[in-house]
C-alpha cells in the first residue's frame, strides 16, 4: 500500500513537473515572439515612411538611403493600398493565380485579411494637409515566414518531446513487465517444484493410513486435501506457460469453487449462487480459472472479517460470458479501484499482495478476458465482474 502510494506520488510529481515546463515553454516562447511582432511592426513602420518619403521625393531628398530601405524588406509580406482599396505594389507574396485578374483578386483579399488583423499602416502623402485632400496609402502585412515558424515551432517541439517521453514510458514498462514476468514464472516454478517432494510423500502416507484403518471417515478428507495441494502444484507449475484451452462448463467451474469455499468457512459466511440452467460452455483451464475466482472469494471472506454474505453470479450475456463475485464488506475507495490489481497492493495487515495481480494475468493473458472492479463502496461492500469472450 505504502509503496503503491509512493509509486502513485512519483507519478504524479513527474507529470505536474512536465506541465510546469511545458507551460514555461510556451509562456517564454509567446513572450518571444511578442517582442519579435513588435519589432516587425517597427521595421513596417520605418518600410512605410521611407515609401511616403519616396512617394514625396524632392531634390533634398537621400534617394539612395530610402531605396535601400525599401529594398530592405525580404521578410515580411507587405500590401501597398491606394485611398480606394486598390493595390498598388506588394513583396514577399506567393502569388496565386492563372491569369493576371485572379492573382489581383488574390493579392486584395490577402491585404484585407491583413487589414482585418489590424496589421496595416496609414501614410500620408501630403504631409503639408493631411486633413485635407484625405491622401494616402495604407501599408498592410503580415507576419514574416520566421515568425510564423517561431509561433508553432514551441508546440511541434513539445509534441516531439512528448512522443519522445510516450516512447521511453512504454518501453521501461514493457522491460519491468517483462521482468516481473521472469520473477512470477521462476517464483511460481520454484513453488511448484518445492511442493512436488512432500505432496508426494503425503498421498503416501494417506495410502498407508487408508490400509491401516480402512473405516476411519476422516482419512478420505486428508486425501481430497493432500490432492488439492496437488491441484495447487499443478497451478503453479502451468505460471509461465500458455496451457491449452480446452471447452469446459462454466457452471461447473464456479459450482467447485463454491463446494470447496463453502466446506472450509464458518456458518457465518453465506454463499449465494445464481446461474443459468443451460450449461456455459468457454474455452478456459479450469484449474487456474477456478484459482481466479477462488481468490476473489478468499479475499471477500477477508473483507467481511468472517461474516456475511458472498454472491456469485455466471450470466451468459449478448457479446461475453461474466462472473460476478460481490461481498457486503469493507469496500474499496474508488481511487484504488485499478490498484488493486497492482503487485504489491494490500490493504490488510498481513499478505503479499500478489493475489489479484496474479488473477488479472491468468483472466487478461491466459484467457483473453477483463477482470476489473464493477461496483464499491465504503461500509457496504464490492463486485468484482470477470467477462470472458465467446468463441
Amino acid at each position: 500500500m505504502v509503496w503503491t502510494d509512493r509509486v502513485r506520488q512519483v507519478k504524479i510529481l513527474l507529470v505536474l513537473t512536465a506541465v510546469v515546463i511545458a507551460v514555461a515553454s510556451l509562456v517564454i516562447s509567446h513572450l518571444m515572439v511578442r517582442d519579435l511582432m513588435k519589432e516587425e511592426r517597427n521595421n513596417v513602420g520605418v518600410w512605410a515612411e521611407a515609401l511616403r518619403s519616396f512617394n514625396n521625393a524632392d531634390e533634398n531628398t537621400d534617394l539612395a538611403l530610402v531605396l535601400r530601405v525599401i529594398e530592405g524588406n525580404e521578410n515580411i509580406p507587405t500590401v501597398v493600398l491606394d485611398n480606394e482599396g486598390q493595390v498598388q505594389t506588394y513583396r514577399n507574396l506567393r502569388v496565386k493565380g492563372k491569369t493576371a485578374s485572379d492573382s489581383l483578386r488574390y493579392i486584395t483579399r490577402r491585404a484585407q485579411a491583413m487589414k482585418a488583423r489590424g496589421n496595416v499602416i496609414r501614410i500620408y502623402l501630403d504631409t503639408s494637409s493631411p486633413q485635407g485632400r484625405q491622401d494616402y496609402m495604407e501599408v498592410c502585412f503580415d507576419e514574416s515566414r520566421m515568425l510564423q515558424r517561431l509561433t508553432y515551432y514551441p508546440y511541434v517541439q513539445l509534441g516531439v518531446v512528448l512522443i519522445f517521453v510516450v516512447v521511453a514510458i512504454f518501453a521501461l514498462l514493457s522491460s519491468k513487465r517483462a521482468e516481473q514476468n521472469k520473477v512470477w514464472v521462476g517464483l511460481s516454478k520454484e513453488t511448484a517444484h518445492q511442493l512436488g517432494t512432500p505432496i508426494s510423500s503425503l498421498m503416501a502416507w494417506v495410502e498407508v493410513l487408508r490400509e491401516t484403518y480402512p473405516q476411519d471417515e476422516l482419512i478420505p478428507e486428508m486425501d481430497k486435501d493432500v490432492r488439492r495441494l496437488q491441484r495447487i502444484a499443478e497451478r503453479f507449475s502451468k505460471i509461465g506457460s500458455l496451457p491449452e484451452p480446452k471447452p469446459e462448463n462454466l457452471n461447473d467451474v464456479v459450482e467447485n469453487v463454491v463446494q470447496y469455499i463453502g466446506r472450509r468457512t464458518s456458518n457465518k459466511v453465506r454463499l449465494h449462487v445464481s446461474m443459468p440452467d443451460h450449461p456455459l460452455i468457454v474455452k478456459m483451464s479450469a484449474s487456474l480459472f477456478e484459482w481466479v475466482v477462488e481468490n476473489l472469494c478468499k479475499n471477500a471472506i477477508d473483507a467481511m472479517d468472517g461474516h456475511g454474505t458472498i454472491t456469485l453470479s455466471a450470466r451468459d450475456e449478448a457479446d461475453c460470458f461474466s462472473v460476478e463475485v460481490s461481498d457486503t464488506g469493507k469496500g474499496i475507495a474508488s481511487k484504488n479501484f485499478s490498484n488493486v490489481f497492482m503487485p504489491g497492493f494490500t490493504t490488510k495487515s498481513r499478505g503479499w499482495g500478489l493475489g489479484l495481480s496474479l488473477a488479472k494475468r491468468i483472466v487478461e493473458e491466459y484467457h483473453h478476458g477483463r477482470i476489473f472492479v464493477k461496483h464499491s463502496e465504503i461500509g457496504k461492500g464490492t463486485t468484482f465482474r470477470i467477462e470472458l469472450k465467446k468463441y
